[in-house]
């Protein structure tokens, strides 16, 4: 297996993830709606953090449940854990071996919390510290970059929200994720060539908003430790709060501006980033006044739901970041100093 074979793997893995856990994701629906439970607490490093942004806004829109990033430091480190009174403590790993991520939902159980992992390893640590488990059936993953591990632990988050709520309709726009994703990962070789314009970038900025944070951030990371381009992401919003200072005429930006309440914000900065900044635009949507904007841009499927954007449109930034690093001359499968598995304390 290679970084692009099982990023061609995820509509498979998306599918057997629905239909293997949906009974036991309900289960742990019913647990949760019992307790008392009124906020979560999230745990999660790297990739698995930007899993925990998008649970940030599905579980609050969703669900309206606040969500909190732990910082796992308190909890080794600094030995100052906070209260968590009332709250489900949620830990996201692909491999559960990250000791400081193990730590909170250990002190989570000691203050009588209801605890949650979200893993790829249902035998790991940090499944055993936990309650309820919830595995995202991604397989192995050999490749250093984690691609279908992200989006099914995104998958995961929607299915407890969709459980949470114990909607058929939202079911439904579930089981058409897989096929979205297929879709939209037959444009792997237009985004091969498109890669080719990038070959000399050094930097860029990445923007998303609502839903789509987590996307930008994702889509940063992958560029950052494949290509060892500094990519920097920023929500739409606070790129206007000084950062747009630093474009100017062929800065590359990377957005990802999908459908749905945040659109209207995002196409205003594309148009301003384009028209008046002269900025370099790579844009995944499926809008085509956004797509319109861009020198290079990526069309999405029509007709999907704005909280589900972020599982069909993080395939094709993945694709970018893959193509980028073989036309920068570097090895997908090795990238520098990182390993698969960063037990960090």
């Amino acid at each position: 297996m290679t970084l692009h074979s099982e990023i061609f793997e995820q509509p498979e893995r998306l599918a057997d993830l629905l239909s293997a856990q949906r009974k036991n994701v309900e289960k742990i629906a019913q647990v949760i709606r019992q307790r008392n439970i009124r906020w979560v607490f999230l745990a999660a490093r790297g990739t698995s953090d930007n899993a925990g942004r998008y649970a940030n806004y599905l579980w609050g829109a969703q669900n309206g449940l606040p969500l909190a990033l732990a910082t796992p430091s308190l909890f080794t480190y600094y030995n100052r854990p906070p209260q968590l009174n009332e709250a489900l403590v949620v830990g996201i790993s692909q491999s559960g071996q990250s000791p400081d991520i193990v730590s909170v939902l250990t002190e989570g159980h000691k203050q009588g919390c209801l605890t949650m992992a979200i893993t790829n390893a249902t035998a790991s640590p940090l499944a055993e510290a936990a309650d309820l488990v919830l595995d995202i059936r991604a397989g192995t993953e050999k490749a250093v970059a984690a691609t279908k591990t992200y989006s099914t632990e995104l998958l995961a988050v929607a299915m407890v929200s969709a459980a949470l709520v114990d909607d058929k309709a939202l079911w439904k726009e579930l089981g058409k994720v897989p096929g979205w994703v297929e879709k939209v990962l037959k444009q792997d070789q237009p985004i091969a060539r498109m890669a080719e314009r990038y070959r000399y970038m050094r930097q860029c900025v990445v923007l998303g908003r609502g839903f789509n944070y987590s996307t930008a951030f994702e889509w940063a990371l992958k560029l950052k430790e494949l290509t060892y381009v500094v990519a920097e992401p920023y929500s739409s919003a606070d790129f206007r709060h000084g950062p747009i200072a630093m474009i100017e005429g062929g800065f590359p930006v990377m957005a990802v501006a999908p459908n749905g309440k945040v659109f209207d914000s995002m196409l205003d900065m594309l148009g301003k980033l384009r028209n008046e900044q002269s900025a370099e635009l790579v844009v995944i949507s499926d809008e085509k006044r956004a797509l319109s904007l861009a020198q290079s841009p990526i069309p999405l499927p029509d007709g999907m739901p704005e909280w589900l954007t972020p599982m069909v449109a993080i395939p094709p930034a993945q694709l970018f970041a893959c193509h980028l690093t073989r036309v920068k001359g570097y090895d997908t499968e090795k990238p520098r100093t990182i390993h698969k598995v960063t037990e960090t304390h």
